[in-house]
């Protein structure tokens, strides 16, 4: 899994959008984020919410265009391709302390 990372506003604010598909093994880390939006997004992805301990505290499957999320405490959102999340085997509840650890940032 091919995991990038988007720490700066401008690349927190465009994330997903303008791709067309995202690659089953590929992904992206949001951070700092509470809350998404898929608003011109032409995919569905599932979205992982993790808190600063890399507890998994929601997971949303294939989470069509033109939806919003959030999640109180929530440090973190790893956006995977539909399906990644089941194929990773990641759930709520899950303590998972390597998804924080600091993929290439984005255009790396």
């Amino acid at each position: 899994m091919h995991i990038r990372s988007a720490r700066s506003f401008p690349q927190r604010a465009l994330g997903l959008l303008g791709l067309s598909a995202l690659p089953a093994d590929e992904g992206l880390l949001i951070r700092p984020c509470a809350s998404i939006h898929t608003f011109g997004m032409r995919f569905a992805i599932d979205v992982l919410f993790v808190d600063r301990n890399g507890i998994v505290l929601a997971a949303h499957a294939d989470v069509g265009p033109w939806r919003m999320l959030r999640c109180r405490g929530a440090t973190a959102v790893l956006e995977l391709a539909a399906g990644g999340a089941r194929a990773l085997c990641l759930r709520s509840g899950q303590h998972h302390p390597g998804l924080l650890n600091d993929p290439p940032r984005l255009g790396s």
